[in-house]
């Protein structure tokens, strides 16, 4: 008996030994709740980011790409070189002070002013959470502005820069489509010496004499050349014979369109076809040039808009392959003559056809695209429906319609502005004037055909200038007839825009004679 009690203590002994039995079930609770934080579709989603604590930042020129994100996203904020909203928009932050600088050449030096500005540092400090500075988002990057982010504590959520610019260039472009099986305007890649080594290699590639040459790099029409003669190429050969490799395309009857899509660890997300509007010349001076679109549902015919959708989404696979994932936009041509819908170029990026992406029905009923490019991002397990997502951003219902004009200065003068429309709502009257109805921050807020939203970019005291970018103006409806021309109403507009700017041609005062205020809108600028 006292053997066996002197043993009894030993039971404790065994309980101990069972002791992983109650870690066992922690352990089990936790992935129990692990399990529970992955988000599970768009609701989740939403919720998700309305609750979100981290800072994020888009850095840029102008607030224009993703207007309304910081509605989507609680602590979004925006910190802009042009404050477009005269310090009205609530989460919106443009430095004060003007510091010495070297002359803008791109958005990628505004960034780089912005994130060296002490007045920026500031502000991204004092809403630092646990001594995280939070994430940033640009339009345009290179791998200074990299640097400079890493410097404030800022994490940039976009494919690093290196990678963008390998696939920015129009060349490596096709060779991505080439591997997704993605059809392009018949083409070849090679340097040019001169008209005659340009004619021989077009013959060689069956390409005509009729021809649109690209080079590697460049914006809204500024580097595509079309060339019919020898007086054409002249007036571009220094541009196309100083590149290492050119595109060389067969030049065709085709319109313009564009398509968004966020590549992510699900799949690849496509938004709808939207037209493009390109080369008018009451917008822009470029003939090539990129000056607005629009969205609506019945854009092109149902077999263009399967077969966009077919190629973006395998464009966009082949782009995860390459190691990208996020935001970007595909400008297609298709062919008036045979019907046939080509690859136009790539941007690895947010775009200028981004805030009509972002603000249409099927966004609001889901989410924004933008949104998915950020949560990849973000840490966060999450479970999304691709397929069944782009199968009901397709459906007409879902798709209302919007068309963006983007204007800019086409007068071959130099005017200094005394006078610039304010950003908010503007209304058209019958007699065709129009007047400012109200502020606000994006177009969801125009009810009417007879409203529109216009987004400022030349200011008061600014110049403008052949090329600049006076602004960005949003409407409902149409901007184009079914055959590509602009409609009457949106003629009215621009012409009345246009008349709210008030400038003069100072007298002995050319491109150089303020150059402080001449640097803006020299490039593009969304």
């Amino acid at each position: 008996m006292a053997k066996k009690k002197t043993a009894a203590p030993k039971a404790p002994a065994k309980q101990a030994g069972r002791k992983p039995a109650p870690k066992k079930a922690a352990a089990s609770k936790t992935a129990k709740h692990a399990v529970s934080k992955m988000l599970r579709g768009v609701s989740d989603i939403r919720r998700f980011f309305y609750r979100n604590e981290v800072p994020i930042y888009f850095i840029s020129a102008t607030s224009f790409n993703v207007l309304g994100a910081d509605e989507w996203i609680k602590g979004f904020r925006f910190i802009t070189y042009i404050d477009c909203f005269d310090g009205l928009h609530p989460n919106s932050f443009t430095p004060l002070e003007e510091l010495p600088h070297e002359e803008f050449q791109s958005i990628e030096d505004i960034n780089n002013y912005l994130l060296e500005h002490k007045e920026v540092h500031d502000f991204i400090e004092s809403r630092s959470q646990g001594g995280k500075a939070g994430k940033a988002m640009f339009l345009m990057f290179d791998e200074k502005t990299e640097k400079l982010a890493r410097k404030l504590g800022l994490e940039v959520i976009f494919p690093p820069a290196k990678l963008r610019t390998f696939m920015d260039n129009k060349v490596n472009t096709n060779r991505i489509a080439e591997k997704a099986g993605v059809a392009c305007v018949p083409y070849v890649l090679n340097p040019v010496k001169d008209f005659k080594h340009l004619l021989q290699v077009a013959a060689k590639g069956k390409l005509g004499s009729d021809l649109v040459v690209q080079t590697p790099f460049g914006d809204s029409g500024h580097t595509t050349f079309f060339i019919n003669s020898e007086a054409d190429y002249d007036k571009y050969s220094k541009e196309i014979e100083a590149e290492k490799e050119c595109k060389i395309m067969k030049r065709i009857n085709c319109r313009g369109a564009a398509m968004e899509a966020c590549v992510t660890q699900h799949g690849t997300i496509v938004a709808p076809l939207m037209t493009e509007l390109v080369g008018f010349k009451e917008l822009t001076p470029y003939k090539g040039g990129w000056c607005g679109n629009e969205i609506y549902a019945e854009a092109f015919t149902p077999s263009i808009r399967r077969k966009a959708r077919l190629y973006t989404q395998r464009f966009g696979d082949q782009l995860r392959k390459e190691g990208y994932k996020g935001y970007f936009e595909l400008d297609f041509l298709i062919d008036q003559d045979n019907g046939e819908i080509y690859l136009g170029e790539l941007n690895p990026r947010i775009t200028g056809a981004s805030s009509i992406t972002n603000h249409a029905v099927f966004a609001l009923s889901d989410a924004p695209l933008h949104l998915f490019h950020v949560l990849e991002w973000m840490d966060q397990p999450y479970a999304l429906n691709v397929k069944a997502l782009n199968s009901r951003w397709a459906r007409a219902e879902n798709i209302d319609g919007w068309g963006q004009l983007v204007i800019k200065f086409t007068q071959d003068s130099v005017e200094h502005v005394n006078e610039a429309p304010r950003s908010g709502i503007w209304r058209m009257n019958k007699n065709g004037s129009i007047t400012f109805s109200r502020m606000d921050t994006h177009r969801r807020a125009v009810e009417h055909e007879n409203e529109a939203f216009f987004l400022r970019i030349t200011r008061k005291g600014d110049w403008l200038y052949e090329g600049a970018d006076m602004g960005i103006l949003v409407m409902r409806g149409r901007m184009m007839t079914d055959d590509f021309k602009l409609t009457e109403r949106a003629k009215q507009w621009i012409a009345a825009i246009k008349g709210q700017y008030k400038s003069v041609v100072p007298g002995g005062v050319g491109m150089n004679g303020d150059q402080g205020v001449l640097e803006i809108g020299g490039f593009k600028m969304m």
